[in-house]
Protein backbone atom coordinates (compact mmCIF):
# COMPACT_ATOMS: atom_id res chain seq x y z
CA UNK A 1 0.00 0.00 0.00
CA UNK A 2 1.42 3.36 -1.04
CA UNK A 3 0.96 5.96 1.70
CA UNK A 4 1.89 9.59 1.39
CA UNK A 5 3.35 11.27 4.44
CA UNK A 6 2.22 14.78 5.15
CA UNK A 7 3.76 17.16 7.65
CA UNK A 8 1.71 17.88 10.70
CA UNK A 9 0.98 21.55 11.33
CA UNK A 10 2.13 24.55 9.36
CA UNK A 11 5.45 26.23 8.90
CA UNK A 12 5.97 29.46 10.79
CA UNK A 13 4.41 32.53 9.20
CA UNK A 14 6.63 33.86 6.45
CA UNK A 15 8.36 30.50 5.81
CA UNK A 16 7.77 28.82 2.47
CA UNK A 17 7.55 25.10 1.79
CA UNK A 18 9.27 23.62 -1.29
CA UNK A 19 6.23 24.01 -3.54
CA UNK A 20 5.77 27.65 -2.52
CA UNK A 21 9.48 28.31 -3.09
CA UNK A 22 9.25 26.79 -6.55
CA UNK A 23 6.23 28.96 -7.32
CA UNK A 24 8.10 32.07 -6.11
CA UNK A 25 10.81 31.22 -8.65
CA UNK A 26 8.12 30.98 -11.34
CA UNK A 27 6.70 34.37 -10.29
CA UNK A 28 10.19 35.91 -10.34
CA UNK A 29 10.59 34.76 -13.95
CA UNK A 30 7.21 36.28 -14.84
CA UNK A 31 8.27 39.56 -13.21
CA UNK A 32 11.57 39.55 -15.12
CA UNK A 33 9.73 39.46 -18.46
CA UNK A 34 7.10 42.02 -17.42
CA UNK A 35 4.09 39.70 -17.08
CA UNK A 36 3.65 40.75 -13.46
CA UNK A 37 4.77 43.92 -11.70
CA UNK A 38 4.97 42.72 -8.09
CA UNK A 39 4.38 39.80 -5.77
CA UNK A 40 4.73 39.13 -2.07
CA UNK A 41 4.53 35.93 -0.03
CA UNK A 42 1.74 36.09 2.58
CA UNK A 43 1.45 39.79 1.76
CA UNK A 44 -2.21 40.31 2.69
CA UNK A 45 -4.65 38.94 5.26
CA UNK A 46 -8.37 38.98 4.51
CA UNK A 47 -11.10 38.90 7.16
CA UNK A 48 -13.84 36.43 6.23
CA UNK A 49 -15.87 36.57 9.46
CA UNK A 50 -15.33 37.23 13.17
CA UNK A 51 -12.08 35.47 14.13
CA UNK A 52 -11.81 33.91 10.67
CA UNK A 53 -9.11 35.04 8.26
CA UNK A 54 -7.60 33.91 4.98
CA UNK A 55 -4.00 34.65 4.04
CA UNK A 56 -3.28 33.81 0.40
CA UNK A 57 0.17 32.38 -0.25
CA UNK A 58 0.99 35.15 -2.73
CA UNK A 59 -0.43 38.57 -3.50
CA UNK A 60 0.36 39.27 -7.17
CA UNK A 61 -0.05 42.43 -9.25
CA UNK A 62 -0.38 41.72 -12.94
CA UNK A 63 1.11 43.99 -15.60
CA UNK A 64 -2.34 45.56 -16.15
CA UNK A 65 -2.53 46.50 -12.44
CA UNK A 66 -5.07 43.85 -11.41
CA UNK A 67 -4.41 42.33 -7.98
CA UNK A 68 -4.62 38.57 -7.68
CA UNK A 69 -4.43 36.17 -4.73
CA UNK A 70 -2.55 32.95 -5.52
CA UNK A 71 -2.86 29.83 -3.37
CA UNK A 72 -0.22 27.12 -3.84
CA UNK A 73 -1.30 23.60 -2.90
CA UNK A 74 0.28 20.18 -2.86
CA UNK A 75 -3.16 18.84 -2.00
CA UNK A 76 -6.46 20.36 -0.87
CA UNK A 77 -8.04 20.07 2.54
CA UNK A 78 -11.73 20.92 2.74
CA UNK A 79 -11.33 23.98 4.98
CA UNK A 80 -8.81 25.58 2.61
CA UNK A 81 -11.12 25.19 -0.38
CA UNK A 82 -14.02 26.70 1.59
CA UNK A 83 -11.93 29.68 2.69
CA UNK A 84 -10.76 30.55 -0.82
CA UNK A 85 -14.33 30.28 -2.16
CA UNK A 86 -15.66 32.54 0.62
CA UNK A 87 -12.86 35.05 0.00
CA UNK A 88 -13.60 35.04 -3.75
CA UNK A 89 -17.25 35.88 -2.99
CA UNK A 90 -16.35 38.71 -0.61
CA UNK A 91 -13.40 40.47 -2.24
CA UNK A 92 -12.89 42.04 -5.69
CA UNK A 93 -9.64 40.21 -6.40
CA UNK A 94 -8.99 37.36 -8.78
CA UNK A 95 -8.34 34.18 -6.78
CA UNK A 96 -6.17 31.48 -8.32
CA UNK A 97 -5.03 28.14 -6.93
CA UNK A 98 -2.07 26.30 -8.41
CA UNK A 99 -0.83 22.74 -8.01
CA UNK A 100 2.26 21.15 -9.48
CA UNK A 101 1.70 19.39 -12.82
CA UNK A 102 3.54 16.07 -13.12
CA UNK A 103 6.68 16.11 -15.23
CA UNK A 104 5.23 13.29 -17.34
CA UNK A 105 2.41 15.74 -18.21
CA UNK A 106 4.84 18.49 -19.21
CA UNK A 107 5.55 20.00 -15.79
CA UNK A 108 4.55 23.49 -14.77
CA UNK A 109 1.39 24.37 -12.89
CA UNK A 110 -2.26 23.39 -12.97
CA UNK A 111 -4.40 26.49 -12.46
CA UNK A 112 -7.88 26.70 -10.95
CA UNK A 113 -9.74 30.02 -10.79
CA UNK A 114 -12.35 30.87 -8.18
Amino acid sequence: MNRRNFALGRLKAGKRNRTESSYATFLSAQKAVGMILWFRFEGIKLRLADNTFYTPDFAVMRADGQLECHEVKGFWQDDARVKIKVAADQYPFRFIAVTVRDKKDGGGWNVEEF
